[in-house]
Order: C-alpha cells, then structure tokens, then sequence
C-alpha cells in the first residue's frame, strides 16, 4: 500500500505543500528504508544516498518502454534517460574521478564530442530490463569503490575548476544532490504519464 505523503514527524504546511493522503496510489513494490536519525556521518551519507537511489527505482519503476521514453515538454528528459544518466554519473565520479581509472562499458567507447547528452538520447534504444540491469551494475560498482575507502580520502582527478582534488565525502554529498535534483523531475514526468504520486 501506499504510504502518507503526510507525515507528522516532517515540518512544514502538509495542507498547503502535499497532495492530500487519498490522493496518493500505490507504489511499486520497492523496498526503501528511510535513513537513520542517527549515526555516524558515513552510515547516514551512504543511507540517504541508498534512500535516493530506492526513490529513483520508485519513481521510474514498473514501466514499459514507451513509458520510459515519454517526455512532458517542453523538457525532453525522460524517465529512461534519467536512469541511464544516473548510471553514468555513479560510474564517472566513483571510478573515473575518483579511482582515476576508465570509465566502464558502456560509457568508454562513446563518442561523447559526437552527442553529449548521448546517455539520456541512447535510453530510447534500451529496453526497460537493459537499462535497469546496467543502472545495477554501476550501483554495484559504485558501491564496491565507496566500501574500499575513507570519508577523507582525495580523488585520483582534481576538479577541474580549482585543480584541488575531491574527497569521498564530497563526491557522496555531490551524489545525493544529484538524485535529489532528478528525483524531483521523476516526480513530474511519473505523474504525467499515469497519475502515480506519492513520495
């Protein structure tokens, strides 16, 4: 069942902010833990990137392909390309910037001066299994790399703005910016193409 978007142990107007609770329909069947209330500051960072990454599952799971595929202009993201995009981001910044190593397939053979945005464009070419199982697999990936290391330790690459280099706590908080941002916009695009809200 659903769960309420109106929660008493969350500030603010949930008259004014939130749908009303009947107006929320089921979810997925996706497992989501809310984040710890307390912790260290490493078990509530993976926690609450985990949390984001479960809302992302929420938000574009148990959808066909066109679904995946459908805009709500005038933006042209979609879900599909949001997972797909998601995928990259974990691996680039986990095993790329990071470990200062190449990026995995399928990211290492794109030609990305031919199409940026080659990612969010290619998803429509994926089938709904193709693109969960690959956002899997840079999950997994990333999750290996961040159990390997410490909150303070320096990425292999600098930023390329300051020519510091990053340190794993900032490119967690970085991550759950990240899924903050987009989850916001699968929020939309979900409810446009069958009504579905909720958290």
């Amino acid at each position: 069942t659903a769960r309420a978007l109106d929660r008493d142990d969350r500030p603010g107007r949930h008259d004014l902010l939130h749908h009303p609770e009947e107006a929320v329909t089921d979810q997925p069947e996706i497992d989501r833990a809310d984040p710890p209330t307390q912790g260290d500051e490493r078990t509530l960072l993976v926690a609450y990137l985990d949390y984001h990454r479960q809302t992302l599952r929420r938000k574009a799971g148990g959808l066909d392909a066109a679904q995946l595929a459908t805009t709500l202009p005038p933006s042209e993201m979609t879900l599909g390309g949001m997972v797909k995009h998601l995928a990259l981001v974990e691996n680039s910044w986990l095993r790329e910037v990071f470990l200062g190593e190449p990026m995995s397939e399928p990211w290492r053979s794109v030609d990305w001066d031919a199409d940026w945005d080659w990612d969010w464009h290619s998803a429509t070419d994926d089938t709904p299994e193709q693109l969960w199982s690959l956002y899997d697999e840079m999950v997994a990936d990333a999750d290996a790399v961040i159990a390997g290391a410490r909150l303070d330790d320096l990425s292999a690459k600098p930023s390329r703005r300051t020519g510091e280099p990053f340190s794993l706590r900032w490119i967690l908080l970085h991550l759950i910016e990240e899924y903050a941002r987009h989850n916001g916009h699968a929020d939309l695009i979900r409810e446009s193409i069958d009504g579905q809200t909720g958290e």
